[in-house]
C-alpha cells in the first residue's frame, strides 16, 4: 500500500516533494524564504481599498493575545499564563496512563488528584493532579518529569477559536424560501471539536446532528454554529462543504471558564473515535503540549483523520496547535481574490487553503447570516470534503483522500508545496458571498 500511495503522490505536482511513503508529514522545505522576515504591511503606506482590506487582519492577529489578557484578568483564580504566555488552568497539570510508582510518588510530594478519567477508544486515562501548596504550577510541572522521566505530562492548557464574526448588527434573517429539497448522495459521518451548535438555525435545522458535552445541555455559541455551518449547512443559496452528512459536534466549551482545556478536547476525541467518526475538524488553536500530542497520535493512528485551523497569529508567529502537529491536515484562509489572509500563521505544516475570509456564515443569534473572517472557516470546509471520501476510521483511506485533493489543489504562491498555501487552493466554489444570503 504504501508503494501505491507514493506513486499517486508523486504525480500530484512534479516540481515538488510531497507525501514521501504516504505520510501526512511533511518534507524539508529548506528554499523557502525565511519566514521570520514577514510581516504585514504598514497601513499608512496602503491605499484605501487596501487599507479595508488589512485593517481586519491586524485585528486578529492580536486578536487571541487580547482574549488571553481578559481571560487573566477576570479569571485569575482559575486560570494564569505558562512560561510562553499561554492560558493554562492554575495549579494543574494532566498525566496521561502514568505508572504507580509515579502516582505514590507524587503525592508522596504533596501533589493531590483532581480528576480521573479513562478513555477506552484512545486507551488512555487522565489523572489530573494540582500542585503542592506554596509552589508555582512550571516547578511542579519540572518535580513531576524529574520523578518519571518518560512520562507524558504537561499543563491544562486552554485551547481558543481562531476566527472572528461580524458584529450582531451585520446578520441579517434568513429570506424565506420554499422547503429545501431533499440532498442526494449517501450518508456519512464528520466530526468537530468546537463550541455548542445551534441546531435550530435555518440552515442547520434540516441536518442530522449528534452533540456531546455540557452533561446533555445545550449551549449554543456563535463560533461553533458558524463552524457547523460550513460543514453541514444547507440553505438557499448558501454553501457548505458536506451538507448530506451527519454532523457529530462535541461542545468543549459549556460556557465554562475553563472550557477548552487539553481535558475537554482529549475527551471529545474520545467520544468521536468511539462514535466510529473517521474525519474531524477543529478549528481551535493553542501551543505545543505532550498530552495533547499523544492524544492526536493516539487517534490519528487508530485510523482518524484530523484537519486544524493553523491559526491568525501572524506570519512570524511559532506555529500553533493542533494543526502543526505531523500528522494533522493544517488548513490556512484566502480571501476572495484567492491570497492568503495576512494574518494566517505559516509554515512547513500547512497543507491546504481554502476560503476564511468576508464570507457568509450562520449567525447563531439572528437565525441569520453574518460575514466570518480567520483560518478557523477554511478548516471546516477542507474536513468537509475530505470526510466524502472516508467513510469509516481508516489510516490507508485518510492518506488517500489527502493525495486525492492535493492532485485536485490550484498550486499558489511558490511552485509545490509551500509554507504559505501548502499544496494549493481547494474549495473555492465553496465561498458563500454574503450578498447572496444576506437581506438588505
Amino acid at each position: 500500500m504504501d508503494r501505491i500511495l507514493s506513486f499517486i503522490a508523486s504525480a500530484i505536482v512534479s516540481t515538488a516533494p510531497l507525501l514521501a511513503q504516504a505520510q501526512l508529514r511533511l518534507p524539508s522545505l529548506s528554499n523557502l524564504p525565511n519566514l521570520s522576515t514577514l510581516s504585514l504591511p504598514n497601513p499608512g503606506q496602503l491605499t484605501q481599498q487596501a487599507r479595508r482590506d488589512v485593517a481586519p487582519a491586524v485585528d486578529l492577529t492580536r486578536l487571541r493575545q487580547q482574549r488571553i489578557g481578559e481571560m487573566l484578568r477576570q479569571r485569575s483564580e482559575l486560570i494564569e499564563a505558562d512560561p510562553a504566555g499561554e492560558p493554562m488552568v492554575r495549579s494543574e497539570l494532566v498525566l496521561s496512563s502514568p505508572s504507580e510508582s509515579l502516582m505514590t510518588a507524587a503525592r508522596g510530594e504533596g501533589f493531590t488528584v483532581s480528576r480521573e478519567r479513562t478513555l477506552d477508544s484512545l486507551d488512555l486515562q487522565f489523572v489530573t493532579v494540582r500542585a503542592p501548596t506554596g509552589w508555582d504550577t512550571p516547578r511542579a510541572l519540572r518535580r513531576l518529569q524529574e520523578l518519571d522521566p518518560k512520562a507524558t505530562v504537561d499543563f491544562n492548557h486552554l485551547y481558543l477559536e481562531s476566527g472572528e464574526l461580524g458584529p450582531r448588527a451585520a446578520a441579517r434573517p434568513a429570506s424565506a424560501s420554499a422547503p429545501l429539497p431533499a440532498l442526494p448522495g449517501p450518508k456519512f459521518k464528520v466530526g468537530l471539536i468546537d463550541g455548542g451548535v445551534e441546531t435550530q438555525h435555518a440552515a442547520l435545522r434540516e441536518a442530522s446532528i449528534h452533540a456531546w458535552g455540557c452533561g446533555g445541555t445545550k449551549i449554543a455559541s456563535a463560533h461553533g454554529t458558524a463552524v457547523a455551518s460550513l460543514l453541514v449547512g444547507h440553505a438557499d443559496r448558501f454553501r457548505s462543504a458536506a451538507p448530506q452528512a451527519t454532523l457529530y459536534a462535541a461542545d468543549v466549551y459549556c460556557n465554562d471558564p475553563i472550557g477548552g482545556s487539553i481535558e475537554a478536547v482529549a475527551a471529545a476525541l474520545a467520544w468521536l473515535l468511539s462514535e466510529e467518526v473517521p474525519v474531524v475538524n477543529i478549528s481551535l488553536v493553542g501551543p505545543a503540549n505532550r498530552t495533547l500530542e499523544q492524544v492526536v497520535k493516539r487517534a490519528t493512528a487508530k485510523g482518524m483523520l484530523i484537519v486544524a485551523a493553523v491559526g491568525n497569529d501572524g506570519p512570524a508567529s511559532p506555529p500553533l496547535y493542533p494543526a502543526a502537529y505531523a500528522d494533522v491536515v493544517a488548513v490556512t484562509a484566502i480571501d476572495a481574490r484567492g491570497l492568503v489572509i495576512p494574518e494566517a500563521c505559516r509554515g512547513p505544516h500547512v497543507a491546504f487553503a481554502a476560503p476564511g475570509s468576508d464570507m457568509a456564515v450562520a449567525h447563531a443569534a439572528s437565525n441569520g447570516f453574518t460575514i466570518a473572517r480567520g483560518t478557523s472557516f477554511a478548516s471546516p470546509l477542507v474536513a468537509g470534503i475530505l470526510a466524502a471520501s472516508v467513510h469509516m476510521p481508516d489510516s490507508s483511506a485518510a492518506q488517500l483522500a489527502v493525495v486525492a485533493l492535493a492532485r485536485r489543489a490550484a498550486d499558489a504562491g511558490a511552485p509545490g508545496r509551500d509554507a504559505v498555501y501548502g499544496y494549493g487552493i481547494v474549495a473555492r466554489e465553496l465561498r458563500t458571498e454574503p450578498a447572496f444570503v444576506m437581506a438588505h
